[in-house]
């Protein structure tokens, strides 16, 4: 449970206007209309379809719903029991073979089968084999038992990584141990009135074979998609076709027999474990809608939750799990913080962003900024800032000499290719500066060191000065032979504008100079303020940059 302690806090909570607060005022005012609302255990869950590698969108909606939770416990001042339900729906019939698995024939002969029925195309050879690199088994390929027990381990590792607070649950193990049974019964009487919910919305075609039950056959093992022909409530079972013999075939709706199909699974789970906040993707409006209506006519109170935006690739595709489109977590995690990440989820979720490597230092330098000024901040002021969501109320303090920004420059200026060469340059201005002082600047380094090598390097272009720049790039050397040792970043950023204004440069053209040092001695056509990165990279080194501009050799080489 949290409770919050902060006095100031306290007091400004009835002005507290970031989303999660009125995601959790709405889930109040739900649990107030419902007759058992003031007592039960109030469940938040998430959703997870394991028939691809789970993807940064999988994370955003379960750190979303976290900060949700987290703002109702402080507005009931820990009161209240909570759980968040992570949900695999692995008990699906993969329908596809996804584009980015090794062992894509051996998935082929697995189709229609329950994802957690299916091989794991991953094979964990003992550290002298890549995946995929053996000849494909008929049985068991990973050292999971199916692809669904793979990419379930991989989310839970991750989210266990991140630090959240969840239960994982398995759709298979809760069909098959009972759990559902009395929702699928329920389902099962309710039958006319959820197809007359569901065939509306359906084509001709679709609504001949449609049933919100899917049986899994008992031969084939496929979760088939074929009409009731007859329904026994009071057996609690079902008869169907099957389409492999022809012959009818009566099973229990019960025990892990049948599974729902998508929206009346979402429904029948909702029921089943008394959700009562889940969120979905803008892209889910219409199913959110049916299903409320399939959770009412099962007895049911649908959750409150919202619809968020997509998130894009950089060709401004949604992000799909099947194609491996947009970045991993493992990708992000390779060149920023979790908390970076964790920000980018928090700003503006119903607004759609494009996630691709670009993104990333602005991210880092945007969370670093909120962190900065989190202590200085009245009550209100710290309930609006995303990192007293992504902290669950208690961000830590990180006094940084230096911006990832900067830190990139800095690593292109000095060819650093290790953490050591780069912290030589970081005690030049803060001389006491240690990686156990700052070790939050030290896990900087190290991102700004691949970030830099991967994304920033293969895209640099030098260019020779213009005659103009090369007169004014001249006098800013001569400036800087001048410069008293100990020169603040303010006092070098004035010397730089200066030396813009007295080479030609107006008040209008003064972005022209600016431009012109990064394209010339950084190869690239912006950058940080240039006073920041020669006190951080040093007076003697930015006129050994320069004469090296001058001299052609950084166009050359």
């Amino acid at each position: 449970m949290t409770v919050e302690h902060d006095p100031a806090v306290l007091a400004a909570l009835g002005d507290a206007r970031a989303w999660p607060f009125e995601e959790a005022r709405r889930l109040i005012a739900r649990l107030d209309r419902m007759p058992d609302g003031k007592e039960k255990a109030v469940i938040f869950e998430t959703g997870y379809g394991p028939s691809g590698l789970p993807h940064i969108g999988t994370f955003g909606e379960v750190a979303r719903t976290s900060m949700v939770r987290h703002a109702f416990e402080v507005l009931t001042e820990g009161r209240r029991k909570t759980r968040l339900i992570c949900f695999s729906d692995d008990m699906d019939g993969l329908r596809k073979v996804p584009d980015n698995v090794p062992n894509k024939e051996l998935l082929a002969g697995y189709l229609d089968r329950p994802l957690t029925a299916v091989p794991d195309p991953f094979y964990d050879a003992d550290g002298d084999s890549p995946a995929g690199s053996r000849p494909p088994s008929a049985v068991r390929l990973g050292r999971h038992e199916s692809f669904a027990h793979h990419n379930n381990a991989r989310l839970r590792a991750f989210l266990d990584q991140f630090g959240f607070e969840y239960e994982f649950k398995s759709a298979t193990e809760e069909y098959k141990s009972g759990v559902m049974d009395a929702t699928l019964l329920k389902m099962l009487e309710v039958y006319d009135a959820v197809m007359a919910i569901i065939l509306p919305t359906l084509g001709p075609e679709r609504q001949a074979t449609y049933s919100p039950f899917l049986p899994v056959s008992p031969t084939s093992g496929k979760v088939l998609q074929v009409p009731m022909i007859e329904r026994n409530p009071n057996a609690g079972t079902v008869v169907y076709v099957d389409p492999d013999t022809g012959r009818k075939v009566e099973t229990k709706v019960t025990g892990g027999a049948v599974k729902c199909q998508w929206k009346a699974d979402w429904a029948m789970r909702w029921t089943a474990l008394g959700v009562d906040y889940e969120m979905a993707g803008k892209d889910l409006i219409d199913s959110v809608t049916l299903s409320s209506k399939i959770c009412k006519a099962l007895g049911g109170t649908p959750p409150e939750g919202f619809n968020y935006e997509l998130f894009l690739d950089e060709k401004g595709q949604k992000i799909s799990k099947s194609k491996g489109n947009g970045l991993t977590i493992e990708e992000w995690l390779t060149y920023a913080s979790p908390e970076s990440l964790s920000l980018f989820m928090y700003q503006k979720p119903k607004t759609a962003k494009k996630l691709y490597f670009d993104v990333i230092p602005r991210a880092l330098d945007e969370y670093l900024q909120y962190i900065a000024t989190f202590p200085s901040q009245d009550g209100k002021g710290k309930l609006d800032n995303p990192v007293w969501h992504i902290h669950a109320g208690h961000p830590p303090r990180a006094e940084l000499p230096i911006t990832f920004g900067l830190l990139l420059n800095l690593v292109a200026a000095s060819n650093a290719h290790d953490k050591g060469v780069l912290w030589g340059f970081i005690r030049k201005s803060a001389p006491d500066a240690t990686a156990e002082k700052y070790p939050i600047l030290d896990h900087l380094v190290g991102y700004a060191v691949r970030y830099y090598e991967d994304f920033v390097k293969p895209t640099k272009v030098f260019r020779a000065p213009t005659a103009e720049e090369r007169a004014a790039l001249l006098a800013l050397d001569a400036a800087l032979a001048t410069v008293p040792a100990g020169a603040t970043a303010d006092e070098l950023q004035n010397l730089v504008f200066e030396t813009g204004k007295a080479n030609g440069y107006t008040k209008e053209t003064l972005r022209s100079w600016f431009q012109a040092i990064y394209e010339v001695l950084l190869g690239q056509s912006q950058g940080p303020r240039f006073g920041g990165f020669i006190e951080l990279y040093g007076v003697p080194e930015t006129r050994a940059l320069i004469a090296r501009a001058l001299a052609g050799d950084l166009v050359s080489g």
